[in-house]
């Protein structure tokens, strides 16, 4: 069994643990408490993060959305214009056949002419050579 003498420090020790084990709760559970509040402020950082990736989406969409828009804009600026290039060749096409015509009009009046004379041709002073 045991003896007196053998009991007071074997209380004291286990005093000492005692004390030691309170302290450990005590630093854990203050430790827990702040492991607690950071959670808690990482929880709101997160909620941030995520509004402002949502702000920033809604942001892109729309500049994306501005950007297409004035693509589709130009692109069809873009077409008219070669639709008025293209009418303007049309015309001046055209133009450029009538005056073709009207050349080969007067080479033809020309040849009958050169013709009628005989195939002689006239100086300036309408003396034949």
């Amino acid at each position: 069994m045991t003896t007196a003498d053998d009991l007071e420090p074997r209380v004291a020790a286990l005093e000492t643990q005692v004390q030691e084990l309170t302290t450990g709760v005590r630093d854990s559970a203050q430790d827990a408490a702040a492991a607690r509040v950071l959670a808690g402020g990482v929880d709101r950082d997160m909620a941030e993060i995520r509004m402002e990736i949502r702000d920033f989406r809604r942001a892109t969409t729309a500049s994306f959305n501005a950007m297409r828009a004035d693509f589709t804009d130009l692109r069809t600026q873009m077409n008219d214009r070669f639709a008025d290039v293209d009418n303007g060749f049309i015309e001046m096409r055209g133009k450029f056949d009538a005056t073709a015509a009207g050349q080969q009009q007067i080479v033809n009046l020309l040849t009958t002419l050169i013709g009628q004379e005989g195939g002689q041709a006239t100086d300036r002073q309408g003396s034949r050579s």
